[in-house]
């Protein structure tokens, strides 16, 4: 049981690893594969957009064919695809490996938490193992700018790919002696339409939203792709509504509190991915630090958010999900609003607690805004909310690398700076999470949930719901 636990807890740090060791080497990247502010942007949102349109999939997949079997062969892929990252020749070839990982990584993420939910029954247990699952992650998440750093200083930028190499070479042969399989007889069938229209659907939008300042946003190409795009969503809304096991049960969005949680979870990754992916740039381009030094001075964001994450739950569970989410938007918001201000003279000691800021922000958020769209639903649908909250995270961080990085390119095509690109860039995150801080404060309220509680009033299930669910929507 031990090694079945240590085994999950190694993949999901392997994924979320990846998620911010890459900010680190986007300097070294733009300067030797001689690619400009939109490539950059592609490299990122391709891994994303794959994470965030197949994760639902990913967990109905993996209870439908093996949970076993769906996470080895997300080890696979998603190793293999950091292989050809690595010695990518080209840009293109580069966002080819990105997209090849996103697909590994949403297998590989939601079935490693469904063979911990089969294997751990009983609650409390299912409790403490998750925990430590969410730990990992959070290690992942703090290691990767400083060991970003690290790698890309010594040996250059495909070295962040090649350390995903061994820890997948281990999980894999660990994997097909330890592992035993199971699956949900019971699972529903895999929504092909539904996850077709939304990936093409989205990823419309993010080409137009990434290719439109360098090619014109005028342009027929651009604007082409904003309406093949618009039209795709409306015919997966319109497939959705119709087809018997929805990949996202559109009748979930009859609950205010469910809306309402995972419009602001849409925020959260808007503001959250699109402001971090400038990080690293801002203390390389703007303050001519070095590319370890820059890995180092980012630390405060991610390491606030594995300290303060912990608790989030337990102060929505004593003071409710309006206090927390609203306190932590707010906060977040202030923190990217004060980096909006920040120039190249601008000392560390200045900085750090600007980045601090922002990151016990998004801590104090997520969890709450996860247990609130869990308790807005029945508990047998409780994985299904988790699941869903974690898809628009995503989705919003796809859109925030697209847009923030469309700010930056506009601003400097009009003849500012890229610092005072960046400015534009942060502020507009940062008024973005305020807004939604005050829309969270006023919304997420008053809204009945099936089981009769009030959003505001202290729910101590709220963080255990997606433990009991049951294993077949348990995702990420």
């Amino acid at each position: 049981m031990k090694a079945l636990l240590t085994l999950t807890c190694a993949g999901q740090f392997m994924v979320l690893l990846d998620n911010t060791i890459v900010g680190a080497a986007l300097p070294d990247m733009q300067q030797r594969l001689h690619t400009g502010l939109t490539g950059l942007q592609w490299i990122v949102d391709a891994y994303v957009l794959l994470v965030a349109m197949l994760l639902l999939s990913g967990g109905v997949f993996a209870d439908r064919f093996g949970r076993r079997r769906v996470f080895l062969a997300g080890v696979v892929v998603f190793t293999a695809a950091s292989v050809v990252c690595s010695l990518a020749p080209s840009i293109g070839w580069l966002i080819a490996g990105r997209v090849l990982q996103g697909v590994g990584a949403a297998a590989l993420s939601p079935a490693s938490l469904a063979l911990l939910a089969a294997a751990y029954p009983a609650p409390k247990e299912r409790v403490k193992a998750i925990g430590l699952w969410a730990g990992f992650s959070g290690i992942g998440l703090a290691a990767g700018p400083l060991a970003g750093g690290i790698l890309v200083e010594s040996f250059g930028w495909p070295a962040i790919f090649l350390v995903n190499v061994p820890i997948g070479a281990v999980l894999l042969l660990a994997g097909l002696r330890v592992l035993g399989e199971s699956r949900n007889p019971d699972a529903p069938p895999i929504d092909v339409p539904g996850t077709v229209l939304s990936a093409a659907g989205v990823g419309a939008v993010t080409y137009g939203l990434i290719e439109g300042g360098s090619r014109g946003w005028t342009s027929p190409v651009i604007l082409a792709g904003f309406a093949a795009g618009l039209a795709l969503l409306a015919a997966f809304v319109v497939v959705e509504a119709r087809v018997p096991t929805p990949m996202l049960p559109l009748r979930l969005f009859r609950q205010r509190l469910f809306t309402v949680s995972n419009t602001a979870m849409v925020v959260v990754g808007f503001a959250l991915m699109g402001s971090s992916f400038f990080f690293s740039q801002f203390f390389v381009y703007v303050q001519g630090t070095s590319i370890l030094l820059a890995g180092l001075q980012t630390l405060p964001v991610s390491l606030a958010m594995v300290i303060v994450s912990p608790y989030a739950g337990r102060l929505a569970a004593r003071y409710g999900f309006r206090v927390v989410a609203g306190i932590g938007l707010a906060l977040a918001g202030l923190g990217l609003l004060a980096l909006g201000f920040v120039h190249a003279d601008t000392g560390y000691a200045n900085v750090w607690w600007r980045l601090a800021l922002a990151g016990i922000g998004f801590a104090l958020t997520m969890s709450p805004l996860t247990g609130a769209a869990i308790q807005a639903v029945s508990p047998q649908e409780g994985g299904l909310a988790s699941g869903v909250s974690s898809t628009t995270r995503q989705i919003g961080a796809v859109l925030g690398v697209a847009v923030l990085g469309a700010i930056v390119h506009t601003r400097e095509t009009g003849g500012a700076s890229f610092a005072s690109g960046l400015n534009s860039a942060f502020l507009t995150a940062g008024a973005v999470t305020l807004a939604c801080a005050v829309f969270t404060g006023l919304w997420l309220t008053a809204a009945r949930t099936p089981n009769g509680i009030r959003a505001e009033q202290p729910a101590g299930q709220a963080a255990s719901e997606p433990l009991t669910a049951p294993p077949s929507r348990l995702t990420s």
